[in-house]
């Protein structure tokens, strides 16, 4: 199987879906998969017919388990593990740089770097038989790429550090507990719930979702008075697109609104 075969990618109605495709190694992440990433969340975010990406892994078992420890020697010396995303070999930056929104689609284990990639999504939903963790301080080291920066904004600092610190495995109602998980469904329900989701987010205005995306995200790192002032700026774009026009005149004649992201 070569490197590109370990991560499918396809587009229909709208929604673009990136899957990681090793489920024999629980779908754990190499490094030309980490290029392949960075690839796809480049299309997503250049093709005007794509409005969401939904991430999930392959077979039953994961989501996935994080980086292939058997192949962190690809990723270099010290000094270009540290620059890994500028390399483009970085799984977790192009989809933290993401305009439009992602949805994560978790059956199975979700650790690690696997963890890092669903906190970068936007909206997670999980089977109930999922299973979550930072195990990587177990192993005599700590997450790299966002596990503890965005988890303790996600689910709170003491929740965050019991999670890493501990690196224990943590049941699917506890993520959903804490807020990590948005939906906990059933096996069955998990894609019709997400493509439910994504096909709700794809009916809106293009703009004003990435808009409001790129002001949840950035108002993260700063005051609320900050926050507002991109808040309002974003608003008053907003309004000034064709798309705002026409949800007005949309709502004026009780009818379904036609977007076209201008």
């Amino acid at each position: 199987m070569t490197d590109e075969a370990h991560i499918l990618y396809t587009v229909e109605n709208g929604i673009a879906h990136m899957v990681m495709n090793r489920p024999a190694k629980l779908n754990a992440i190499t490094a030309a998969m980490g290029s392949e990433f960075v690839r796809i969340c480049r299309d997503v975010d250049f093709r005007d017919d794509i409005k969401v990406l939904v991430i999930s892994g392959a077979g039953d078992r994961a989501f996935s388990a994080g980086s292939d420890v058997n192949a962190l020697d690809d990723l270099g010396e010290p000094w270009e593990q540290r620059n890994r995303a500028e390399y483009d070999r970085d799984y977790i930056a192009p989809l933290l740089k993401l305009r439009k929104p992602s949805i994560a689609a978790i059956d199975g284990y979700c650790l690690g770097g696997g963890l890092e990639v669903a906190m970068s999504c936007d909206i997670r939903v999980a089977t109930d038989r999922s299973r979550f963790g930072a195990p990587e301080v177990q192993r005599g080291w700590h997450a790299g790429s966002g596990n503890t920066s965005i988890l303790p904004r996600l689910i709170g600092y003491g929740n965050a550090a019991r999670w890493i610190l501990t690196g224990d495995v943590f049941p699917a109602a506890e993520a959903h507990r804490v807020g990590f998980v948005q939906d906990l469904v059933g096996v069955d329900e998990l894609f019709p719930r997400v493509m439910s989701i994504a096909a709700r987010l794809a009916r809106n205005p293009p703009i004003a979702v990435q808009s409001a995306k790129n002001i949840i995200k950035q108002s993260q790192g700063t005051s609320i008075a900050q926050g507002l002032a991109w808040e309002n700026d974003g608003y008053t774009f907003c309004m000034s697109t064709e798309d705002a026009a026409e949800g007005i005149k949309a709502f004026g004649e009780k009818r379904e609104p036609v977007f076209r992201g201008r």
